[in-house]
């Protein structure tokens, strides 16, 4: 694989830049010029594209520029073949889209000759959300950048491209993730400090054997870096809480960036650190990444109670459009539910509601059918009165958006959210 930027290359990156900037992800010229420097492709040499079977079945169908086209044939036809996979591998490169690069095996069903089901579990993120996120992260020079969620290097290039390797840490949970992100930023002169393990907590798996090499002035331990070792954490997966250990190897007055999930929604939130207390904001980007594991290739498996008998089905003010039209209305929601779920229930005719539930507990309005204000419910209370009482709240205060809600952790562990104008704070620890 060619890592410069060849002819072919340039007119897409700088296109791809340009939109950026006219989107307003990139608002300065030094991200501008770093994201001008770094081939996107060279991250993504195979990626899944989204499409639906012949039997309507979601499906992921994998794209690898580096082999497609070696089965057309040969001579010329083989040549056209290898520039129109060319074609389709920068396209999708350069496009502003997330691409899908691995999947959960446990889940991962073969379905057709380079056709799989299953739930992702890795991606190259939308060049735009990365972009408004680093200039979130308000990095300086001399600053110590810890990446967690490696994925495919892309984001850890850019940061090398900014700070230079010797001072970007990144952090992934799969051996070969982490192997092949190594190899494509060598491929570009980047030698930043790798390491494998579940970044959510001190002790690492396996602590990097390659840092002693490329950056022999780190200082040695054993476990972990310097717990005070960082100005800004950035991470590319969720989490249900800003981890302790990110705070704690956060110097005073550094960041910590994040996709915080809180079962129906969750958001961006950008805390300062202090000492073991860490505050913010939601952020105005937004943007949603797929949860933390422990696990290197797969996603535990979720146990839910049975769903509680039907009890009621009642006219209500709030649709399903309306939660699925508002983002700033289901954060808020989730600030008072916190780890409820919001999920699509199909019933056996075919019908399509959005489902709130929690412990056995549950409430559906349709989607589609000819009852749209209603909802019927199940369990021990009737949650629609909760979220027709948030739409309340929400309406009376000029509908907030996310930037408007603060959040911070306390060293004991607890974690909550307040709005910001008046003070009114939500609790959402465990």
């Amino acid at each position: 694989m060619n890592a410069s930027l060849t002819d072919d290359v340039r007119p897409r990156l700088a296109a791809l830049v340009i939109a950026l900037e006219e989107g307003g992800a990139l608002r300065s010229p030094e991200w501008a010029r770093v994201f001008a420097a770094v081939p996107r492709h060279v991250f993504v040499p195979r990626w899944y594209e989204q499409e639906t079977t012949d039997k309507g079945i979601t499906a992921w169908r994998l794209c690898d520029a580096s082999d497609q086209g070696q089965e057309r044939g040969q001579d010329q036809e083989q040549g056209r073949g290898r520039d129109q996979d060319r074609d389709a591998w920068f396209s999708a490169a350069y496009s502003d889209r997330t691409l899908v690069t691995a999947l959960d095996p446990a889940t991962a069903e073969q379905v057709g000759d380079r056709t799989w089901t299953g739930l992702p579990t890795s991606s190259s993120t939308a060049p735009h959300l990365v972009a408004a996120m680093l200039e979130e992260l308000d990095v300086h020079d001399g600053h110590r950048v810890w990446d967690v969620g490696t994925g495919t290097g892309y984001l850890t290039a850019l940061l090398c491209t900014r700070l230079g390797s010797r001072l970007v840490h990144s952090s992934d949970i799969a051996p070969a993730i982490s192997e092949a992100a190594r190899t494509r930023l060598a491929s570009l002169g980047h030698t930043p400090c790798l390491a494998v393990h579940d970044a959510r907590y001190d002790r690492y798996n396996r602590y990097d054997r390659y840092a002693r090499t490329d950056h022999p002035d780190l200082p040695d331990l054993p476990d972990h870096p310097d717990p005070t070792a960082f100005d800004r954490v950035i991470a590319t997966c969720s989490v249900r809480s800003v981890p302790a250990a990110w705070i704690r190897r956060t110097r005073t007055g550094g960041a910590v960036l994040t996709d915080l999930d809180l079962g129906i929604e969750g958001g961006l939130v950008r805390v300062t650190v202090d000492g073991r207390y860490a505050a913010g904001r939601f952020t105005r980007t937004t943007g949603r990444f797929m949860a933390a594991r422990g696990d290197a290739h797969t996603y535990p498996r979720r146990h839910r109670p049975p769903y509680a008998p039907e009890a009621a089905t009642r006219p209500t003010t709030v649709t399903a459009a309306d939660l699925r039209t508002h983002y700033p209305f289901r954060l808020l929601l989730a600030f008072h539910l916190p780890y409820a779920e919001l999920v699509y229930y199909c019933a056996d005719d075919g019908a399509l509601s959005l489902q709130l539930q929690h412990d056995g507990t549950w409430a559906r309005s349709p989607i589609t059918g000819e009852r749209p204000g209603s909802v019927t419910y199940g369990g021990a209370h009737d949650l629609w009165a909760t979220v027709e009482a948030v739409w309340r709240w929400w309406n009376e205060h000029g509908r907030p958006a996310q930037d408007q809600f603060g959040y911070a952790c306390e060293p004991d562990g607890r974690h909550y959210v307040w709005h910001i104008p008046d003070g009114r704070r939500w609790d959402l620890t465990p």
